[in-house]
């Protein structure tokens, strides 16, 4: 739905041209203070109709609005992550283990070298210790 296509209704009459009214006297016609009461009404009606719709109109141009926001954020959202490189999460995980594994060495190293001179282990004896 397009929000700058509005639907243009077609009024013969306004709340003022109902009041405005005047209605000739006949011998046999209607009382004149019943129909002014019954058209009272209905331009107390037909106000709050004028009313509602123009508020239901600001409404649907703030709707529109939103929608216009959102629709142009998703697009951002939709580009940003299309030129995002996806990367496998198992790839990453063992890429962050390696890296710690790298600090672990560096700032440990020089600790386990100088244990590991006066312990003499081999190789296997950490074979409860995960290698990645």
């Amino acid at each position: 739905m397009d929000s700058n296509k509005e639907t243009k209704f077609s009024i013969q009459y306004g709340p003022k041209d109902i009041l405005d009214k005047k209605f000739k006297n006949k011998v046999r016609g209607y009382d004149p203070d019943e129909v002014d009461e019954f058209l009272d009404g209905i331009i107390r009606d037909y106000e709050a109709f004028t009313n509602e719709i123009d508020r239901l109109k600001e409404e649907n141009a703030k709707l529109f609005s939103r929608v216009d926001e959102l629709t142009k954020q998703l697009s951002v959202s939709k580009n940003v992550s299309a030129q995002t490189p996806q990367t496998n999460a198992a790839a990453t995980n063992y890429d962050i283990l390696k890296r710690l594994s790298n600090l672990e060495r560096h700032v440990f190293g020089s600790k386990l070298s100088d244990s590991g001179s006066a312990d003499t282990h081999d190789d296997n004896s950490h074979s409860d210790v995960d290698q990645y």
